[in-house]
C-alpha cells in the first residue's frame, strides 16, 4: 500500500530542512540547490520508504540498486560545473532522480541503464514530470555512448574499479567527468578535467559509497 502523501506544509518544511543540510554539506551552487528543491524526490522513492523521501540518505530501489543521498547528488552535480548548453552523459539512470536534477541545468541529458525495469520506470517518471530533454538507452554504461560523443560532461553514478578510460575518451577537450572510483565498499569520488591537449587534471573529492558498475546488461530484470 502506498504511503499517505505529505501535507504541503510538511513537504515545504522537509524540503527547507534538506536544502539547509545540503548547504552545510558544501552544496553552494544556487542553480543546483534550486534543481534539487524543485525535483519531487518522493516520486523516485519506493512506497515503503515514502516517509523518508526528503531525508538526506540513500534509499534502496528495485534491482538491488539505490537512489543516492541528496548531498551526494548535489555535490556531484556541482562538481560537473555544467552550463546551459552542456550535453551530459549519465552512466546509470537508476530511479531517474539524478537525471531529473540535471535536466533543468543543461541542454540535453543522455542516460544509460543496464536494467530494463529501472529504465522503464525512470522513463515514466520523467514523462510524468514533463521532462523532454532526456534521451535514454538500455545498454552497458561502461562503454559510454560513442555515437553521441563527444560530451561536455559525463557523470557516473556507480563505482568503477579503475580509471574510466573509455569514458574519458568520449569527453570534449575541456570536458569534465565525475565518477566514484575504487574497489570495496568505500570509493573515492574523482573529478577529471580535460586540459585541452588530451590529458586530464585529476582531483579527489572525498570518500563515497556506491554500488559497483557492472559490465553488460541485465537479462532478467
Amino acid at each position: 500500500m502506498a504511503a499517505k502523501a505529505d501535507k504541503p506544509a510538511d513537504r515545504a518544511e522537509d524540503t527547507a530542512r534538506l536544502i539547509l543540510s545540503l548547504r552545510q554539506g558544501g552544496v553552494t551552487d544556487p542553480a543546483v540547490l534550486n534543481a534539487i528543491e524543485k525535483t519531487p524526490r518522493e516520486l523516485f522513492v519506493p512506497d515503503q520508504w515514502q516517509d523518508r523521501s526528503w531525508e538526506d540518505r540513500a534509499l534502496p530501489i528495485a534491482c538491488g540498486q539505490t537512489i543516492s543521498q541528496p548531498l551526494i547528488v548535489g555535490l556531484m552535480t556541482q562538481a560537473l560545473t555544467v552550463e546551459p548548453r552542456s550535453r551530459v552523459l549519465e552512466i546509470g539512470t537508476g530511479s531517474g532522480y539524478q537525471t531529473a536534477v540535471l535536466s533543468p541545468l543543461v541542454r540535453l541529458v543522455y542516460t544509460i541503464e543496464r536494467y530494463r525495469t529501472l529504465l522503464g520506470e525512470a522513463e515514466a517518471r520523467l514523462k510524468r514530470l514533463g521532462i523532454t530533454n532526456v534521451i535514454t538507452r538500455f545498454g552497458d554504461g561502461g562503454e559510454g555512448w560513442p555515437e553521441q560523443a563527444p560530451f561536455d560532461r559525463i557523470l557516473v553514478t556507480a563505482a568503477m574499479e579503475t580509471e574510466p578510460k573509455a569514458l574519458l575518451a568520449q569527453l570534449k577537450p575541456h570536458g569534465v567527468l565525475v565518477a566514484p572510483v575504487g574497489r570495496g565498499a568505500v570509493q573515492t569520488l574523482k573529478r577529471y578535467v580535460g586540459d585541452g591537449k588530451g590529458g586530464f587534471h585529476r582531483e579527489d573529492l572525498g570518500d563515497v559509497r556506491f554500488v559497483p558498475l557492472l559490465p553488460g546488461v541485465a537479462r532478467e530484470l
